[in-house]
C-alpha cells in the first residue's frame, strides 16, 4: 500500500481530510513551570497553586494559551502530517488563533490536525495551511483551534 503522505504530490490529495490525531498528553504543573521560566511569563493564574484555588473561578492553575500552541510542532510529528522526501520543514506563521477552553494543570491534551491547503511557491517551496485542534479530554470545547502555517523545501 502506497503512504498517501510519500511526496508534496500525494499530500494535495488529502486537501480538507484529516491528517490525523496524536496521542493524548498531560500537561502537569512542572510543565506549566518550566514553560513559565523559559517565557518569563509568571502570572499567578499560572504558577500560583494555593492563589488559582482561592481566587480563580477555575479553581487551578491553568496551562499557557501558548504553551498550548507550542504543542503543535511535536504532535504534528507523532501523527505523521508530513511527507518522507520533505528536506526542511519551516513554521511559517498563523493566520487565526483562538484559545477557547482553559487547560487546567494536570488536564490531557491530544491535537487533531486538518489539511487545508497547499500553495507552490516556488519549484521549491511549498506552503502548506493545516487546522490545528487542540482536544482537552472530558471537554466538549476544545482548547484551541489554530490555521497553522509550514513552510516545505523538498531535497
Amino acid at each position: 500500500m502506497t503512504d498517501k503522505r510519500e511526496s508534496v504530490e500525494t499530500l494535495r490529495a488529502l486537501v480538507g481530510e484529516e491528517l490525523g490525531v496524536s496521542s493524548w498528553i498531560t500537561i502537569d504543573q512542572a510543565m506549566i513551570d518550566r514553560f513559565a521560566e523559559t517565557t518569563n511569563d509568571h502570572q499567578w493564574i499560572h504558577v500560583d497553586q494555593e492563589r488559582a484555588r482561592r481566587e480563580s473561578p477555575l479553581g487551578a492553575t491553568i496551562a499557557h494559551g501558548y504553551l498550548t500552541l507550542s504543542l503543535i510542532s511535536s504532535l504534528s510529528y507523532e501523527i505523521g502530517a508530513w511527507p518522507r522526501e520533505i528536506g526542511t520543514i519551516i513554521n511559517y506563521g498563523l493566520d487565526r488563533v483562538r484559545f477557547i477552553t482553559p487547560v487546567k494543570a494536570g488536564a490531557r491534551v491530544r491535537l487533531r490536525s486538518r489539511l487545508m491547503s497547499i500553495d507552490e511557491r516556488s519549484e521549491a517551496q511549498f506552503l502548506v495551511k493545516t487546522e490545528s485542534t487542540m482536544e482537552v479530554e472530558g471537554e466538549d470545547k476544545p482548547a484551541m483551534i489554530a490555521e497553522t502555517l509550514v513552510l516545505f523545501m523538498p531535497d
